[in-house]
């Protein structure tokens, strides 16, 4: 069900772009990157977050880490991750395939600028073994987000 609804928003917003669907797991940082040979930085993570009663995403670097007081000079509070259930529950993706396309209802996206050290970024696509290649600048673009400074 997640894939599909990344791709009807890609289908809707930018049919240039292909899912790109592999036999093996892609669902860590470096299982992407190995399936997708890039390096693991590349790998663009979607992290589900909870400030208060606001949740949110933040798409950053693969190997890239939220700096808790980065986070909270930005948000004005202390970042909470939420459990798998709580991800599939906001993003209807599962951990391993959260991804900023296809989501139930909209929720604010931020980049972090540890992405923009790359031309292309390969996030995941709604499923553990899904991605898609994209220009970074057109990940922002295409689904809203807002640069922040937010990680080590």
């Amino acid at each position: 069900m997640s894939l599909e609804s990344v791709r009807a928003f890609l289908r809707a917003h930018a049919p240039d772009i292909d899912i790109i669907e592999t036999a093996e797991s892609s669902s860590t940082v470096a299982l992407a990157a190995e399936a997708h040979g890039v390096e693991p930085a590349q790998i663009a993570k979607t992290i589900c977050l909870r400030v208060g009663g606001q949740m949110m995403l933040v798409v950053a670097a693969g190997t890239a880490r939220l700096d808790n007081r980065k986070f909270k000079e930005t948000f004005g509070g202390k970042g909470r991750m939420l459990d798998a259930e709580g991800v599939v529950m906001v993003t209807s993706h599962p951990v391993g395939g959260v991804c900023p396309f296809g989501l139930p209802s909209p929720l604010p996206i931020y980049c972090d600028i540890s992405l923009k050290r790359f031309d292309e970024v390969v996030p995941a696509a709604g499923s553990t073994n899904s991605a898609v290649r994209i220009d970074t600048g057109r990940l922002a673009e295409l689904t809203g987000a807002r640069w922040v400074d937010v990680c080590q």
